[in-house]
């Protein structure tokens, strides 16, 4: 089913949640809201939920007036951080919920029932738990239940929020390459909220960044990535350096240093230089756009990390550099770095 959202503004008093937010999301596809506590993305869940209403605005559901309709009416399943399953109930009674709480002009028999469920339990891998209890379960088998739960009803939609934000790191990665694997069986619409850029990344087929109860960049996972729209997007997406510039006729400069690096036709003023540990390379000092001292050498593998300190003036800005092992530095030498992919953004008026 595809999802329309035009010009939703959602306040809460004098604090403005969702600020003239449009986005389409096509059919079958899989969405990340991603951003920063407080950015809007969870708001923006619940209104396309239905539980909660816009100030201005409007939601469709391939074409039709979603606001017209009760949570109820939408047909939406939706899966919790905190799982919201029945403690009392077995795993089967669990999942068979929603089917048992229908209306019985359309609820299934107990035999249909009893198939969609261990249909259910079978795609979810955990048809062996059905008579167990949830506090049998571990937390990644929980969440597994829930969502077996909230498609149960054959929803034309899944909402799911921050659906594995309670679970360890190592859980947390076999669920999110799970959960791929099944939108790609199932292909229903899916819109789920994180602030993991690591799970948006690998998950979604798009990326929906917000800040501030705006949208600053709708993307593939590669694009937000590799061509961030703005300063925001690049420092919260990925490892990022930042370094203090004033552009000067064309000239980047750090302190009173000048950088030799194409300032790509940004207007005269201070802005940010943007470099990602890998794309910053140690070199000779003749070659060289910064120079720094190293500080810090830390890092297991192939690759270690440098914590390299650059001097403008009084003030010190630490940068971090991918570097190979086989790289000989020591803390208090100096080196020279060059940025060999980087963005420059200025840095909005005072």
């Amino acid at each position: 089913m595809r999802i329309s959202v035009h010009g939703v503004t959602k306040r809460f008093r004098a604090f403005t949640a969702l600020d003239r937010i449009s986005l389409d999301i096509a059919s079958g596809e899989l969405i990340a809201l991603l951003g920063p506590s407080g950015s809007g993305k969870t708001t923006l869940l619940r209104i396309v939920a239905g539980l909660e209403w816009p100030d201005e605005g409007e939601v469709r559901f391939d074409g039709e007036d979603a606001l017209a309709r009760s949570v109820g009416d939408r047909h939406v399943g939706f899966v919790f951080q905190h799982y919201a399953l029945f403690r009392h109930m077995t795993i089967f009674e669990n999942v068979a919920f929603g089917l048992r709480a229908q209306p019985r002009r359309i609820r299934p028999s107990e035999a249909e029932i009893a198939k969609r469920v261990k249909t259910l339990l079978d795609l979810v891998q955990l048809d062996w738990l059905a008579y167990r209890y949830p506090s049998q379960l571990s937390g990644g088998q929980r969440q597994r239940i829930a969502l077996a739960r909230a498609l149960a009803t054959q929803p034309r939609v899944l909402l799911l929020d921050e659906p594995f934000g309670a679970l360890d790191a190592k859980v947390r990665k076999e669920l999110r390459r799970w959960l791929r694997q099944l939108h790609d069986e199932i292909h229903i619409t899916s819109v789920f909220v994180t602030h993991d850029q690591e799970e948006a990344l690998e998950v979604a087929d798009r990326v929906v960044l917000l800040d501030a109860g705006r949208i600053e960049q709708v993307g593939t996972p590669q694009q937000v990535y590799e061509n961030p729209a703005s300063a925001f997007v690049h420092d919260f997406i990925g490892e990022s350096n930042n370094v203090p510039v004033t552009i000067e006729s064309g000239i980047a400069r750090f302190g009173s240093r000048p950088l030799d690096i194409d300032t790509r036709g940004l207007a005269s003023g201070t802005a940010m230089l943007f470099v990602r540990p890998h794309d910053l390379a140690i070199v000779d000092s003749d070659a060289a756009a910064l120079h720094g001292t190293v500080r810090r050498i830390h890092g297991l593998g192939p690759a270690r990390r440098i914590e390299i300190a650059l001097r403008d003036g009084e003030r010190e800005h630490l940068v971090e550099v991918e570097a190979a092992r086989h790289l000989v530095l020591h803390p208090g030498t100096n080196v020279g770095l060059r940025p060999n992919a980087y963005r420059l953004f200025a840095n909005p008026p005072s």
